[in-house]
């Protein structure tokens, strides 16, 4: 059963990786990406077209289907625990990665061309759909 994790794990984490990567942006969107505020703390779901877009290209391979113990968004039984040990930690785990009883999430959604805004902005995106 471990090998069986592990190798799901392992082949998620490649996907995601394909996943993740993003077309170099011409010098206006650059300019454009750099001049857009900081999404809010914990925004509604509809208010965070950020955290939307991130979550969509990148965490719901995972996330939609639970893959390696990643808590859906909305399920509010696997999300409280996660939420109660305050969005830092969330943070954290999302940014560096981390390796619990439930399962495992690769850094940055094991996309490393996201920007820590953008991860936070998707951690948002599903703390607020599961609260």
């Amino acid at each position: 059963m471990k090998h069986l994790t592990l190798s799901l794990l392992l082949v998620s984490l490649g996907l995601l990786s394909a996943c993740g990567k993003q077309e170099a942006a011409t010098p206006a969107a650059q300019t454009a990406v750099a001049a857009a505020p900081a999404p809010a703390a914990t925004p509604a779901p509809a208010e965070n077209a950020a955290g939307k877009s991130v979550f969509n290209k990148t965490c719901a391979m995972c996330h939609a289907a639970g893959v390696a113990g990643a808590p859906k968004p909305g399920d509010k039984a696997d999300w409280g625990p996660r939420i109660a040990q305050g969005v830092d930690v969330l943070y954290k785990h999302a940014l560096e990665g981390f390796n619990g009883a439930k399962g495992a999430m690769p850094a940055r959604g094991g996309s490393t061309t996201l920007s820590d805004d953008e991860v936070k902005s998707a951690v948002d995106y599903m703390v607020a759909s599961s609260r």
